[in-house]
């Protein structure tokens, strides 16, 4: 058995929660989608998500622990900051800025120098899918610019990157003695593949 310390084990815990919360969320846009590629793509994320959280619950066990019972997820916050999304097209778009921001950090769980090898081949095996993730919805989104109109879709994710980045800080409030030893410290509000 591992020893995981109790920062470690929340840690886990979070992103397993976390990976449910997406599967039910995307569970419920794939249900409300008319057949064709982007509702095979929503559904395959479905899929992927309930995947991830399946993995992580895994990687916990094989680690000698169960999962800690969360009382909520990230995902969560993002509606008190902006609310329902509206349409198919505020859907992908804060998909898109909270798949990037589960990429940045992942990444930035495998830069830790003390990460086991069991919680870094769940997240490189998690991360193949992640990308996936980021290029369907970006597809989707250019597709849409026709219907809704370029600036409006910038715009909009202009506005769910910047819910993002309060979210990111008010997590990193609450919980960030948690993840301190994932870094520096540092308060890193940026999102990836963002300028």
């Amino acid at each position: 058995m591992t020893t995981l310390s109790e920062n470690d084990l929340w840690l886990l815990s979070f992103y397993r929660s976390s990976e449910i919360n997406g599967a039910l969320f995307f569970g419920r846009v794939a249900r409300t989608l008319r057949g064709g590629p982007l509702q095979a793509d929503v559904t395959h994320h479905f899929a992927d998500e309930a995947n991830h959280a399946k993995y992580w619950t895994r990687c916990i066990e094989d680690l000698g622990y169960n999962a800690e019972k969360l009382s909520g997820a990230y995902q969560d916050q993002y509606l008190e900051a902006v609310g329902l999304p509206a349409n198919l097209m505020e859907v992908m778009a804060i998909t898109q800025v909270f798949e990037k921001r589960v990429i940045g950090q992942y990444h930035r769980h495998l830069r830790a120098p003390d990460t086991h090898p069991r919680v870094r081949q769940t997240i490189e095996t998690i991360m193949e899918d992640e990308r996936w993730h980021v290029k369907y919805v970006r597809d989707a989104l250019q597709e849409m610019a026709r219907k809704y109109g370029q600036q409006l879709i910038d715009d909009t994710l202009a506005r769910f990157t910047a819910a993002d980045e309060e979210v990111y800080a008010k997590t990193l409030a609450e919980y960030g003695e948690r993840i301190a030893f994932l870094g520096d410290g540092a308060v890193d509000l940026s999102v990836p593949g963002k300028a």
